[in-house]
């Protein structure tokens, strides 16, 4: 039986993947140079590709990395020199305080339980810290951060650096990147890829800031994929080591047919499909929305707790052909977490939300 992947990440294959690494194989692109010019048409194309379906402006560059956690270590050793400012609700936006506590940052931090969300107006940044970390979708605890706050904190603290981490959650959220100076993803979630290529978005003013570390000689920026040698290469849509190349052409493939479709439309189809489970949950007896606080409930991640082991669903909705995720850490048996990517169509969530009815 051909399983439906309803997991947060790696999660179900977008339906034209399978043409688009047929393609690929035909025409041997995970052969090619990275240094042949049919590897800089195809960085060239992804890369208009991204900028239309995320509304990418040109002061920013969009390089390749080999996962998005490779992004918080860039970002923290190019970017920072003494102190970040991070908030946390889950497991994640937990783990890249941790690597700046790890790479010898002073790391501040605002914490808030696992499953609350973050208001604008609670938010007070200290103020030697010099990037704001903020976790768009918190993929732990289906938690959401409306980009009207984010943007808010970068008309609050214009000198900051405002860091998105948009893993569980690219392409959904409108951000507006006039007042965001990096985000990241992931290509294993919303883009319906296997995992293996991380998307790193930063702006001049992050490349400045990586630049003026340079000099200092009592600091390093790292020795791998620092922004100002990503960015010499990518002038000329290359990479400084051999990268992805097979899914790089891909991800531009998958882009092209997002754009296609239009954002805004993939943008109302997730909405309209998160309303038919948070329906479905808050009417329910044998389940409960984790996020109790509706306008931090995530679109892309949903988690409920369980009356009964989270097991049991999981076990029953396998055996009907729906693999669904479970709780993340300690709410592994009671939680259950409902990845709601463009891969999965309504019918495909309806038919789910008929399973767990069962």
């Amino acid at each position: 039986m051909k399983q439906i992947y309803f997991t947060p990440g790696p999660a179900e294959l977008y339906p034209t993947f399978y043409q688009h690494l047929q393609t690929a194989l035909d025409e041997q692109i995970g052969s090619i140079s990275h240094r042949s010019q049919k590897f800089r048409d195809i960085y060239k194309f992804t890369d208009a590709q991204l900028r239309t379906l995320l509304n990418i402006p040109d002061t920013h560059g969009i390089f390749f990395t080999g996962s998005a956690s490779e992004v918080w270590e860039r970002l923290l050793f190019n970017c920072v020199e003494h102190e970040s400012f991070h908030l946390v609700n889950g497991s994640f936006s937990r783990k890249f305080y941790d690597y700046a506590n790890s790479l010898h940052k002073f790391a501040h931090i605002l914490e808030k339980p696992f499953g609350e969300g973050f208001d604008y107006t609670e938010i007070d940044v200290p103020e030697y810290a010099e990037m704001i970390c903020v976790t768009h979708n918190e993929t732990s605890s289906g938690v959401q951060l409306r980009p009207a706050d984010i943007h808010k904190l970068k008309r609050k603290y214009p000198k900051k650096l405002v860091v998105v981490d948009m893993v569980s959650s690219a392409p959904y959220p409108d951000l507006d990147f006039s007042l965001v100076d990096s985000a990241f993803f992931s290509v294993q979630k919303a883009f319906g890829m296997p995992a293996g290529l991380g998307v790193w978005i930063a702006s001049q003013g992050c490349l400045e800031k990586a630049e003026r570390l340079k000099k200092y000689e009592n600091l390093t920026i790292g020795a791998h994929h620092t922004l100002p040698t990503l960015w010499v290469n990518y002038k000329k849509f290359e990479t400084p080591a051999t990268p992805n190349v097979l899914f790089i052409y891909i991800l531009g493939k998958l882009a092209e047919d997002f754009n296609k479709i239009g954002i805004d439309t993939v943008r109302k189809q997730t909405e309209e499909k998160a309303r038919m489970l948070y329906k479905f949950l808050d009417g329910s007896d044998a389940y409960e929305p984790f996020v109790q606080q509706e306008r931090h409930r995530s679109q892309t991640v949903v988690v409920t707790s369980t009356k009964k082991p989270s097991a049991e669903v999981i076990a029953a909705a396998k055996s009907e052909g729906m693999v669904i995720g479970s709780g993340y850490g300690k709410f592994k048996d009671s939680q259950i977490r409902i990845a709601n990517f463009p891969a999965t169509s309504a019918e495909q969530i309806d038919a789910l939300i008929t399973q767990l009815q069962k």
